[in-house]
């Protein structure tokens, strides 16, 4: 038995008998003991079997992170039974709080009712077995009800280059900010411009040229907006669903806002007060040659960072693609989407191409070899919709959540000086 693997089964034996403590310290310090050793023999005997199961570049087994969060629930039902809590409270709170980890907002309402039937069916158990059987309850039947996976390992510490649809450029500190490109190329070398002048976030669209998409067909502004962005202003307006906006609300003060990235404005009052929008690029050294292009919007009222994208295109099979890395602290989430024609010479961006390219993917950027280590995320979805009407250059910018639409963020674009 290798290290990790013993280490990794030491630890579930050590929250297994924490959880058999808990679920039995009911019996006093006799019965807490004895259930600490039949806790730990069994969490270990489940981690060591799931291990063993387990394939290269796979999660581990369902019904073992289903133990494990069972065991994690125990000791946190204990205490809140100490606190006062009756087993009905502490199993709606359980399956509440394991459907909001859950993401998929079926599951978040999934997850109070599973609580609430489990503590209904339990009410003279402990708080700590309540807590328990809620959660475990609820991971049962949601993977009985969704079957398709929220996230999958993908790769595991491989070459960048087995990854063409990743962006493999990550944050070196804690926060993102308007100075990622500044620091990314004084990390590689690169020659670094500010506010680069008439440059777009693609160097031509005909990269993209495949059998669902013909660039020759795209309507000039769109083309020129694209290829040449920065000779545009866009004026934004958010529109969240109702249902998504307490828990945004909570991601932008906790995450977004510290990070320095994926801050969108609330609503459209905020945006209005002004955003700052310019490309950094990143040049080869004597060449000249724009390796990296980086779309980079703030807050003109405060210069928080509201959105730092590293825009690629790459090519496969025959398609191109595009590929939008939003650097993270050691790690980078992608979002790679395929090119469609639109009517009137529209280009809309799609994440829903299934070819096995497009998507959203979660990386580690090791450190010190470069691998990645990545997650498919498939419950996210976008199209980026680019068009004229009437006109006018627009655009919509449409995200969905397991097949909810959560935002839509809607473009008028001007050109600069443009008063119209």
């Amino acid at each position: 038995m290798d290290a990790k693997r013993a280490q990794g089964i030491g630890f579930a034996a050590v929250m297994g008998a924490v959880a058999g403590a808990a679920l039995t310290a009911h019996r006093g310090p006799r019965g807490a003991l004895t259930g600490a050793l039949l806790g730990a023999g069994a969490l270990a005997a489940v981690d060591g079997t799931a291990r063993a199961l387990q394939k290269p570049n796979e999660i581990p087994a369902v019904w073992a992170r289903i133990a494990a969060s069972g065991a994690l629930a125990a000791p946190a039902g204990w205490v809140a039974g100490k606190a006062g809590a009756s087993p009905l409270a502490v199993a709606v709170a359980g399956g509440a709080i394991a459907g909001a980890m859950g993401v998929r907002p079926q599951k978040v309402a999934l997850g109070p009712v599973v609580g609430l039937a489990v503590g209904a069916a339990m009410r003279t158990a402990t708080p700590a077995q309540a807590a328990a059987a809620s959660v475990v309850a609820f991971r049962t039947v949601s993977q009985l009800a969704f079957r398709d996976p929220q996230v999958a390992l993908l790769a595991a510490k491989v070459p960048a280059e087995q990854l063409p649809f990743v962006v493999p450029l990550e944050a070196r500190t804690r926060r993102v900010g308007t100075g990622y490109v500044k620091e990314l190329a004084e990390a590689t070398g690169g020659v670094y411009r500010e506010a680069a002048r008439d440059v777009g976030i693609v160097a031509s669209l005909d990269a993209l040229a495949g059998p669902q998409f013909d660039p020759a067909l795209v309507h000039p502004d769109v083309r020129e907006f694209y290829e040449r962005t920065t000779r545009f202003s866009l004026d934004i307006v958010p529109r969240w669903r109702t249902w998504v906006r307490p828990g945004y609300l909570l991601y932008r003060t906790l995450v977004a806002r510290p990070l320095g990235q994926a801050n969108v404005p609330m609503n459209q009052r905020e945006a209005q007060r002004g955003i700052r929008s310019r490309i950094d690029t990143i040049s080869e050294p004597g060449s000249g040659i724009v390796s990296t292009r980086g779309w980079i919007r703030s807050f003109a009222e405060t210069g928080e960072a509201m959105y730092v994208g590293i825009y690629t295109t790459y090519r496969h099979d025959d398609r191109g693609y595009v590929s939008v890395g939003f650097p993270l602290p050691q790690a980078n989430f992608t979002a790679t989407l395929a090119p469609r024609q639109r009517d009137g010479g529209g280009l809309k961006l799609t994440s829903k191409g299934g070819d096995g390219q497009t998507g959203h993917y979660l990386s580690y950027v090791d450190p010190d070899g470069r691998d990645l280590t990545t997650l498919a995320v498939h419950g996210f979805s976008e199209e980026l919709d680019v068009y004229v009407r009437d006109g006018e250059l627009r655009a919509d910018h449409a995200f969905a959540l397991f097949g909810l639409p959560f935002l839509t963020l809607e473009y008028r674009i001007k050109r600069v000086g443009d008063g119209s």
